[in-house]
């Protein structure tokens, strides 16, 4: 593995850490998930349009910038320093590779450009509680994480013709104000129950939820006999290998933001211990709050080359490594966002405080994504690390 960037990589992390240093401190990232749709769209603007960030990872020739997901992660990384809400993750990372590996040319044509420009935003509307799942990361994919119209999850009917949807999404990554919507739904029946991709722009009722981590915000979406497209042309595709594919760059990208958070925290919080005073010096001279902040250090450090190989790996197509990465990522993030809150003394515990935004991503993030355990777990089962292959969650 060659760890060096090259000179496009190294200017993709430069102007956009420019860009979130001008336009992205703590008061900007607030007063952004206070809006409607939780982000700054004209921020937004500047990402897609100045930095082509929606299109990064997309092929030129549907307006892309045909990078790989190592750019994607260096991207992300960058964004992760600095909290910014965006639409990215849904649209970039979860949503756009889906519809480029199972939809049609026609469907590729007609919505890829327009979210590689920024024009559309799209969110995957699985149950939040089966997305990791979904993606292959805490467990097989090839259960009935979709729900069926059951328990939270989305059916999906031929009728006149077209496909018809019922049922309800909660915790959709931006399903309240995205532009358009991949709904996972089971058809089939009893006799030939499956899994497959429908595309929504209109008719879907959709409410904000309220979350620990405003920078990620999420949606509600209700299907009441709702018209939709089904995504690709073949009802036998192979959807759960399609997600779990995803599911390793997407796991790659948010280790890599989340190793940013934690050395944006780490960063800040070295910064604080240096001017804050105790007993006539600075408590940053004391040998116990050194040995933390070097212990930190040496983890968030390991967190940020496990993605970096997760990254190397995924484009080159070796072993699937990004939910180990993740696994790490996440743990360096709680850990350092908890250790600030600390050192921060009385003043990291009050809401109010930057530390705080750092601390509830962490959390919230291991929610969504995690927990780390059974991330680790799942990995160790599938490398058969174990006597028989089995481990227990």
């Amino acid at each position: 593995m060659d760890a060096t960037f090259t000179a496009e990589q190294d200017e993709i992390r430069r102007t956009l850490r420019e860009l979130l240093l001008k336009r992205c401190g703590p008061e900007d990232v607030r007063a952004a998930t206070g809006t409607a749709d939780g982000y700054d769209p004209a921020l937004w603007e500047s990402l897609a349009q100045q930095l082509g960030l929606p299109g990064l990872a997309l092929p030129e020739a549907y307006g892309g910038v045909g990078c790989t997901t190592t750019e994607l992660a260096l991207a992300a990384e960058e964004l992760g320093r600095s909290l910014a809400p965006s639409p990215l993750l849904a649209t970039a990372v979860l949503c756009a590779p889906l519809v480029l590996a199972l939809g049609t040319p026609a469907q590729h044509a007609a919505l890829l450009p327009r979210i590689a420009s920024g024009e559309l935003t799209a969110a995957l509307a699985v149950p939040g509680a089966a997305l990791t799942t979904a993606l292959g990361l805490t467990g097989g994919n090839h259960g009935d994480w979709a729900g069926g119209g059951r328990a939270g999850g989305v059916q999906a009917r031929q009728a006149d013709g077209g496909w018809r949807l019922y049922g309800q999404v909660d915790q959709v990554l931006d399903g309240h104000h995205a532009d358009l919507l991949l709904v996972a739904a089971r058809t089939g029946g009893f006799a030939r129950p499956r899994t497959l991709f429908f595309l929504v722009g209109e008719g879907a009722i959709r409410a904000r939820l309220t979350t620990l981590d405003g920078t990620r915000s999420q949606g509600r979406v209700q299907l009441r006999d709702v018209a939709a497209q089904l995504l690709g042309d073949d009802e036998d595709a192979d959807v759960a290998a399609v997600l779990a594919a995803v599911g390793d760059s997407a796991a790659t990208v948010l280790a890599a933001e989340a190793v940013g958070a934690a050395d944006r925290v780490l960063g800040r919080t070295v910064e604080y211990v240096k001017q804050r005073e105790q007993f006539g010096r600075a408590i940053g001279s004391f040998q116990a709050v050194q040995h933390r902040l070097a212990d930190l250090y040496v983890q968030v450090q390991g967190a940020r080359s496990a993605a970096y190989y997760a990254a190397w790996a995924t484009v080159r197509g070796h072993e699937r490594t990004g939910g180990l990465a993740l696994a790490q990522a996440l743990e360096a993030l709680r850990t350092t966002a908890s250790e600030a809150v600390q050192l921060h003394g009385g003043i990291g515990f009050t809401w109010e405080h930057e530390a705080h935004l750092y601390f509830k991503r962490a959390a919230g993030d291991e929610l969504l994504f995690g927990p780390v355990h059974r991330l680790r777990a799942y990995a160790a089962r599938e490398a058969r690390l174990f006597d028989g292959g089995e481990v227990t969650v």
